[in-house]
C-alpha cells in the first residue's frame, strides 16, 4: 500500500493575511502518517514556501509552463518553481484542459518539463458527465493516459501522480459513489501496469469534491492513494479533517496488514 498523499488545490483563491492565517492553522496541527501538499496561485507561492520551508507540509504549483526560460510572457516555467521550493505541480486539471484548451500531449509535456527540475507532476485525468453517461469513461481515460504510456521516459513514470477527477463532481458537491471511483482507479492502474512494472507504486489520487465526509470512504478504496481537494482545502479544520481520515485509514491498513 503507497502512503497516503493529501494535496490542497487552492486554485484562483487567497490573499496574502488569509494565506497566512490558512497555513499558520495546517502547521499548528500536523497530521502524521501521511504526505500532505499544498498547491497555490503562483503569485503566492514565494509567500507559501516561505512559510512552509522545513515544515511538514510541501508546497506545490498549480500549473507550469512545457517551455523552457526565455521569451514566453507570461508563463512560469518548471526551473522557477523548483527555485521556489516547490515539491509538486498539477497539470493537465480538468480547468486548464477546458478554459485554455490544454490537450493530452501539452499535458504530457508540461510533465516531462516538470520532471527535468525534479517535481513531481500531479497528472489529472477523468471524463465528462456527457462521457460517463455515453459509457465512455474507460475510453476517455486510455486517451488522456496514451501520450503518457507512449513516452519513452520511464522515470517519469515512476515518480508521477495520477489523479482521477470526474469533470462532473469538480465543484459541484457532488461526489462519484465509492464503487464508481474505484472502477476508475483501478482502471487507471491497470492501464499503468501494461507500461510500467512497478504500477503498484504510483499513486493515484481521487479528485471530485472530497469532503471530511466522504473522505474515509473514498481512501479506504483499494487503488485510492490519497485526495485532490479543491475547496475543502481551503477551510483549515475541513482539510485537517481530511487529511485525519487519510491517516486513521493508513493506520488500519497498517494493523490489518
Amino acid at each position: 500500500m503507497n502512503r497516503k498523499l493529501v494535496v490542497g488545490n487552492w486554485k484562483m483563491n487567497g490573499r496574502s493575511a488569509s494565506n497566512r492565517s490558512l497555513l499558520d492553522a495546517l502547521l499548528a496541527s500536523p497530521v502524521r502518517g501521511i504526505d500532505t501538499v499544498v498547491c497555490v496561485p503562483s503569485a503566492y507561492l514565494g509567500q507559501a514556501g516561505a512559510l512552509l520551508a522545513n515544515r511538514a507540509i510541501g508546497l506545490g504549483a498549480q500549473n507550469v509552463s512545457d517551455l523552457s526560460d526565455g521569451a514566453v510572457t507570461g508563463e512560469i516555467s518548471a526551473g522557477m518553481l523548483a527555485d521556489l521550493g516547490c515539491s509538486h505541480v498539477i497539470v493537465g486539471h480538468s480547468e486548464r484542459r477546458a478554459c485554455f484548451g490544454e490537450s493530452d500531449d501539452v499535458v504530457v509535456a508540461k510533465a516531462k518539463a516538470a520532471f527535468k527540475f525534479d517535481l513531481i507532476p500531479i497528472i489529472c485525468v477523468g471524463e465528462t458527465l456527457v462521457e460517463r453517461d455515453a459509457g465512455a469513461v474507460e475510453q476517455v481515460l486510455q486517451r488522456q493516459l496514451k501520450p503518457l504510456l507512449e513516452s519513452p521516459d520511464a522515470g517519469l513514470l515512476g515518480r508521477m501522480v495520477i489523479a482521477y477527477e470526474p469533470v462532473w463532481a469538480i465543484g459541484t458537491g457532488r461526489s462519484a459513489e465509492p464503487c464508481e471511483v474505484q472502477a476508475a482507479l483501478a482502471f487507471v492502474r491497470e492501464c499503468l501496469s501494461a507500461r510500467y512494472a512497478r504500477a503498484d507504486r504510483i499513486r493515484i489520487l481521487y479528485g471530485g469534491s472530497v469532503k471530511a465526509s466522504t473522505a474515509r470512504d473514498l481512501f479506504g478504496l483499494p487503488d485510492c492513494d490519497g485526495g485532490l481537494v479543491g475547496g475543502a482545502s481551503l477551510v483549515a479544520e475541513e482539510f485537517l479533517a481530511i487529511c485525519k481520515a487519510a491517516a486513521a485509514v493508513s493506520n488500519n491498513c497498517s494493523v490489518n496488514e
